[in-house]
């Protein structure tokens, strides 16, 4: 690595690590995309097109062996993340990983074991609602207090429809999985317990699923969630949080832009994905990665600046419990976890 680029690997070129290459080589600074693993070859050679320079290996470890990388970006679907987590930590890269950390906490917490062997945190895990500029300021009124005490969330993540792959789990492991982080690190407070109710079922959501659904948050603070997750709602994509404080309420996710009043009616824009709404999101996660990967190769800094791989095996048990009280609707679920290790304090 040159003083003025790290060479990142990204692991996986489906339609998420695609838009991180993109990403990094036209809005990053300080990187440039080095490698794409992809065992797929027509997949590989499409995504290294928008890599100039970029080699396409099959696996984690060809990369490796080439001397190819000096850090990793691990796009995959979430149960390849352990295989290419530990051969990424052993050679001791810096490792930007999308959620989940893996999709069990006993498979995070061998991850978390070889990385506390690797001798640093190496692992930020992609929570990229953290660098959202609204829950950044929502974080911050929440922590200078000036509105009073937080009391209740009240969250809604709706998607238009999802694709045939999407199963009933992945309610809470591929959706609600952002709120089991984001919602807890913006009350500055643990998972405590879950509850899922099953209001009416949406006649126009696939027969294989049951939804939407209203998840139930009770954190160590005392503060109360309820989170609408609805994956059919057809109008597009929204996240949206109304935080009730003791003189105050906040809110963020609302629409944005031109507003058009018109024959009669009015209207405004609406996000088609992800990808829009929490585009600035993703670059900041990004770029903040990319700094404190070269200062921690550097032996200036931190590989992370982040959510960790603590963090990431937090939520995993928070999934764990969030699909039990999928299937147990109206029940309770206590959430807990082990001493935090103090590698990670």
């Amino acid at each position: 690595m040159t003083a003025a680029e790290l060479r990142i690997g990204v692991i996986g070129a489906g339609a998420m690590g695609s838009d991180h290459i993109k990403r990094i080589t036209r809005r990053i600074s300080g990187a440039r995309v080095s490698a794409v693993v992809e065992p797929d070859e027509t997949r590989a050679q499409t995504a290294v097109q928008n890599a100039p320079g970029a080699q396409a290996f099959g696996r984690i470890e060809d990369a490796l062996e080439a001397g190819a990388v000096d850090a990793v970006l691990i796009a995959t679907p979430g149960f390849l993340h352990e295989a290419v987590l530990l051969p990424a930590l052993e050679a001791k890269l810096p490792i930007l990983c999308e959620k989940p950390l893996t999709p069990d906490p006993e498979s995070s917490w061998r991850v978390l074991e070889a990385e506390q062997a690797s001798g640093a945190r190496r692992i930020q895990v992609g929570f990229m609602r953290r660098f959202d500029p609204e829950y950044r300021q929502l974080r911050e009124l929440v922590s200078a207090g000036t509105a009073g005490e937080l009391l209740m969330v009240r969250a809604a993540h709706r998607n238009a429809s999802v694709p045939e792959q999407y199963q009933q789990d992945m309610l809470i492991t591929d959706s609600v999985v952002h709120e089991l982080d984001v919602l807890p690190w913006l009350a500055g407070a643990e998972l405590r317990s879950l509850e899922v109710k099953l209001p009416r079922r949406n006649s126009l959501t696939p027969e294989r699923l049951q939804e939407p659904i209203l998840v139930l948050m009770e954190l160590s603070n005392g503060v109360l969630v309820d989170l609408e997750m609805n994956v059919s709602v057809q109008f597009g994509y929204q996240v949206t949080t109304e935080a009730v404080f003791e003189s105050g309420v906040a809110r963020i996710g609302e629409n944005a832009g031109l507003q058009l009043w018109q024959a009669g009616r009015t209207g405004t824009g609406v996000d088609a994905d992800f990808t829009t709404r929490f585009a600035t999101a993703y670059d900041e996660q990004v770029q903040r990665w990319v700094d404190a990967a070269r200062a921690g190769l550097a032996g200036t800094g931190s590989f992370v600046d982040g959510p960790d791989a603590w963090d990431g095996y937090r939520v995993a048990v928070a999934c764990q419990q969030g699909v039990k009280a999928l299937h147990a609707p109206g029940t309770r679920v206590e959430v807990e976890l082990p001493e935090r290790p103090a590698f990670y304090r």
